[in-house]
């Protein structure tokens, strides 16, 4: 099993910690989505990483997509409930989690990929406040808790730690530990696992 994906990313590094706390073993190829290869984009014709490569060369791509798949693969560190109900509060989460994450990377790659005279500062502005907004949401569901659901690991507290981690990474001026102490004690805590450390993002 082969995993394609950056050292930057934090969907890729979403899908990562999975595997690590699930225990399957993969191979990680690097793939530069600035100028990807013509196989890569017969595997995910987006060509958008995270993509996982089978044993049998099919590919899944979509990090959401991806650790469903893996979370069915092995009993090992169960991260999304069996009920229906239970499932989708988890997977509300993640889509939380990485709809901070898809606004500030658009906010990201307009201030740092483009030239100055072709930025759009209110269009950054409202991709901020959308990734704003969104960790307001986050502080007031996890409270005083440990966890986002259940009082146990899920893969809620990995979606929004790769967020979280992500923006401490690429956007600083975004000072949501100050903002939220609870969120920086969550993450805090989630940095002592060895899957986070394993995937922390690097240049």
């Amino acid at each position: 099993m082969k995993l394609i994906g950056s050292l930057t990313s934090p969907y890729v590094r979403k899908t990562c910690i999975v595997l690590v706390e699930k225990k399957i073993e993969y191979e990680f190829v690097l793939e530069d989505v600035r100028s990807p290869s013509p196989t890569f984009h017969e595997l995910n014709p987006l060509g958008k990483i995270p993509c996982l490569v089978m044993e049998d060369g099919k590919a899944i791509y979509d990090s959401s997509v991806i650790v469903d798949y893996l979370d069915t693969m092995t009993p090992v560190g169960k991260l999304l409930p069996a009920t229906a109900r239970e499932r989708a509060e988890v997977k509300c989460y993640e889509a939380l989690a990485d709809g901070i994450l898809d606004a500030a990377v658009l906010a990201y790659l307009e201030k740092h990929r483009r030239k100055p005279e072709e930025q759009s500062k209110d269009w950054m502005d409202f991709q901020n406040q959308k990734a704003l907004t969104g960790l307001k949401a986050l502080s007031a569901h996890l409270g005083d808790k440990s966890f986002f659901f259940d009082n146990r690991y899920t893969l809620a507290d990995i979606a929004v730690g790769c967020a979280l981690g992500w923006l401490s990474f690429r956007c600083p001026e975004i000072e949501w530990e100050k903002e939220y102490k609870n969120l920086a004690n969550f993450y805090t805590r989630l940095s002592e696992r060895q899957s986070f450390q394993l995937t922390e993002p690097k240049e």
